[in-house]
């Protein structure tokens, strides 16, 4: 998977993802209409989270930059009219929608300080669904570059559930430390990320690359027949 180095690169067909560093509010307006397949994103809510302390995951030590203090603006987003997944949805004034994926956290998050799940808005018009993953137990939360990451499963997840067909160009205009991109390239899809922090979009790219090799060992690896078998 080919990085570019400017969002024309991958419209062009010349490289399959970017992230770009940048306000996604100058920069939306340069991407030509119906050239996105896919819109997946976990926008700051405005709650603050950027200040808080998380204890045993040392996001107290990370980057401090005022992230959260405001809450992304998504309406130029929806109003792509593509597929799109939001995160934290319920944060938002969006319009109604049956079509809600919610991640139940497990058992690691009962009944403590912390939301026991997070809830994703979509534009698709099916029953809602849940997630269940315990991203303590799946150690998801080791070497956390951002303090509100995703597991890359959640995100996949939220790819899988719009059904989009491979190659799809996939945007998270909110791209934080990569993770839509990454899950992104590991199912196949082009991706452009936007992030404004140049620090997370270094850590977004890295994450990237590091995952883009992985990716293609995987396809490329043979597949070992078993004695009497023949290939087809």
């Amino acid at each position: 998977m080919k990085e570019g180095q400017t969002i024309a690169d991958v419209l062009s067909g010349a490289a399959d993802w970017v992230v770009v560093t940048g306000d996604c509010l100058q920069v939306l307006p340069t991407i030509p209409a119906g050239s996105v397949g896919a819109v997946v994103t976990d926008p700051p809510y405005g709650i603050g989270a950027s200040r808080m302390s998380f204890g045993m995951w040392r996001t107290s030590q990370m980057r401090k930059t005022g992230w959260d203090d405001v809450a992304g603006q998504v309406a130029p987003i929806i109003s792509m009219d593509v597929p799109t997944v939001v995160w934290g949805g319920n944060y938002f004034d969006l319009p109604p929608t049956r079509g809600f994926l919610v991640w139940n956290k497990g058992a690691g998050f009962a009944g403590r300080d912390f939301a026991e799940c997070e809830m994703a808005w979509t534009n698709v018009d099916a029953n809602a669904r849940v997630m269940t993953h315990d991203p303590l137990a799946a150690g998801d939360y080791r070497n956390k570059q951002h303090p509100t990451q995703k597991p890359v499963s959640v995100m996949q997840w939220s790819i899988d559930f719009l059904r989009l067909p491979a190659d799809t160009l996939i945007l998270d205009p909110f791209c934080g430390s990569g993770t839509t991109g990454v899950a992104a390239i590991k199912t196949g899809r082009r991706f452009i990320g936007i992030e404004i922090d140049p620090g997370y979009a270094d850590i977004a790219r890295r994450r990237i690359r590091e995952a883009a090799p992985t990716l293609f060992a995987e396809v490329a690896k043979p597949q070992q027949l078993m004695i009497g078998d023949a290939p087809c």
